[in-house]
């Protein structure tokens, strides 16, 4: 800024000035101002100050590197020859070591775990619980024997008593595997081989000297009593001439040209397909859980888990009487193919007969555990339980007797059915087996495995040679009995199938209930689906079929009872009403 006001003061003097010739000065008309005289200016005196001396920086003389010593030789190291044939591999350096023995050290002073009270008896309880699991595992491989006289003498020569009070044969034998399995643990094999070595010589010398002893001599089989014998002969007459009837009928129906079967079969696959619902009743306060109609499809008969059984009118479903008698849930119902008798199955391990006015006729005792499904032979004379303890077991319906029980599923018995000519018995179980039994011999003469979980529902076809089974594993499966293997694999629902009932009369449909809340109804021709019958709210458990295939009836968790029929049925009813 001040170079530029100087610059201005400059131009304008010489603006004002002119160049005249030498010795002339033309002096511009200009007031004259009077000039004051410019007193000299005296700056102020500063104090200068004082700087101290610096020393000068001494000059340090370049110094001289010294030799390095020389780096002693590397001593060669030595390692250990390569891991073979699985040998562990040892480190081959000082910090592993060094590692190692920092973490020996720190793992030395850490302080030792304290493990709490509840943790401790968790501990003990899981170490019994496997050493009961070894035992029963270890008891389950042990050979006891069947009799109960050499069960008796097993226990005589291990100095336990034979007998305990109230004690059944078939708790006997398992107290025997028990303490066998027991002693097998201890570690007291060299005793139950002496016992079995006293045992042989004793049968040998038996037959030596031509003395029976019933403690020493073993059967293949159990002895039965001779009520038992009967009821096989009976059997075994009745069956003989419903398998001629029916296989003459067969041979009838083959040979007649006028017969045509897949008309037959058409039509009654076309009355399946009509099902509909036609009536919804509340059955019980709890949940239901099983029915069964009548052998002229007059009433149906329901059970709950209230224990309380109902009968029911048909078709309206009014009910006619209830049934009361039992101290538990009741798990199922049937009614008897001959008269109308019907017979519930409960968790209080008991059976009872009753008849249609609901008067308690006969009760069935001697299962151990929780009753499963019921059925009856079709003679109508013998009656037939499943339990949770592991047997199914046969009674004489009129005098009560149990005539038979059988053993042979490793877990609990839940489904039985009978063949229609009355010959054989399938049972299925937990064990995710199906056993087909000859009542005549008490032989199992087929073991259906193909079902990867339990086995919940089993029913013979009418035809004679085809079985159904369904089970937890969402399949229904259909045996041929003559190839004895699975013929045909239903998926069937998506979630497990609680019962199977095949159409009575010819067996040209079959019908499974699931826990999917659906019932569904499939072709016994190619096993395709015909008719789902949907409208429960809840698991469906059980479920039958009318003589001629009119009605179908389910019950369910829901607490009601649901009722299908043919629409062809219902243009039957509306025609007499007209």
């Amino acid at each position: 800024m001040e170079v530029d006001e100087e610059n201005t003061v400059s131009a304008s003097l010489a603006e004002l000035s002119t160049t005249v010739p030498d010795g002339q000065t033309v002096v511009p008309a200009i007031d004259p101002i009077p000039l004051q005289p410019v007193l000299p200016i005296t700056p102020p005196v500063i104090p200068t100050p004082v700087v101290p001396t610096i020393a000068s920086v001494p000059v340090i003389p370049p110094s001289i590197p010294r030799p390095l010593a020389p780096l002693p030789p590397r001593p060669p190291v030595l390692r250990p020859p390569l891991a073979q044939n699985g040998e562990v591999k040892a480190s081959d350096s000082d910090s592993d070591r060094e590692d190692t023995g920092t973490l020996r050290t720190v793992k030395a002073s850490a302080p030792a775990y304290e493990i709490s009270e509840e943790s401790r008896l968790a501990k003990e309880r899981q170490e019994r619980l496997m050493q009961e699991f070894l035992m029963k595992r270890r008891a389950a491989a042990l050979a006891v024997p069947t009799n109960d006289m050499a069960v008796r003498a097993r226990l005589r020569r291990l100095g336990e008593p034979m007998t305990l009070f109230g004690e059944r044969e078939m708790e006997r034998r398992d107290r025997l595997r028990m303490l066998m399995a027991k002693l097998d643990s201890e570690g007291q094999l060299e005793r139950l081989m002496k016992i079995h070595e006293e045992e042989e010589a004793a049968a040998s010398a038996a037959l030596t000297e031509g003395v029976e002893d019933e403690s020493i001599q073993y059967p293949f089989y159990t002895e039965g009593p001779k009520s038992l014998l009967d009821a096989r002969v009976e059997i075994a007459k009745y069956s003989i001439v419903r398998a001629a009837m029916r296989l003459q009928r067969a041979r009838r129906k083959k040979d007649d040209p006028d017969e045509d079967l897949d008309a037959e079969i058409n039509w009654a696959l076309e009355q399946a397909g009509s099902l509909v619902l036609d009536c919804s009743e509340i059955g019980d306060d709890r949940p239901l859980s099983g029915c069964s109609f009548s052998q002229d499809g007059q009433m149906l008969a329901t059970c709950s888990l209230s224990g309380i059984a109902k009968i029911w009118s048909m078709p309206q479903v009014k009910k006619i009487y209830t049934l009361k008698g039992h101290t538990e849930r009741t798990t199922d119902v049937a009614f008897s193919p001959i008269h109308n008798h019907l017979a519930t199955a409960s968790a209080d391990r008991t059976a009872r007969l009753w008849n249609t006015e609901g008067t308690l006729l006969k009760t069935y005792e001697g299962h151990l555990d929780r009753l499963g499904r019921i059925a009856f032979h079709p003679s109508g004379k013998y009656l037939g339980t499943t339990s949770f303890d592991k047997t199914w077991r046969l009674w004489d319906v009129e005098t009560g007797e149990e005539l038979l029980l059988q053993e042979g599923h490793s877990r609990s018995v839940y489904g039985l059915s009978f063949h229609h000519d009355g010959s054989l018995a399938a049972s299925c179980g937990l064990d995710a087996l199906a056993r087909v039994w000859d009542l005549r011999s008490g032989r199992s003469i087929l073991a259906l495995e193909g079902h990867v979980k339990p086995v919940l529902g089993i029913n013979f076809s009418p035809n004679g040679y085809h079985l159904a089974t369904g089970g937890e594993d969402n399949t229904c499966r259909i045996w041929d009995l003559r190839k004895k293997k699975s013929l045909y694999i239903i998926p069937a629902h998506g979630n497990l199938v609680s019962q199977v009932k095949f159409e009575p009369q010819e067996g040209y449909f079959l019908v499974t209930a699931s826990y999917d809340m659906t019932a569904k109804v499939w072709s016994s021709k190619d096993f395709k689906p015909v008719k789902t019958l949907s409208g429960h709210e809840a698991k469906v458990t059980s479920l039958d079929v009318v003589g001629d295939g009119q009605y179908v009836a389910t019950v369910s968790h829901d607490r009601t009872i649901k009722l299908w029929s043919s629409r062809s049925h219902e243009k039957e009813k509306a025609m007499e009403v007209d």
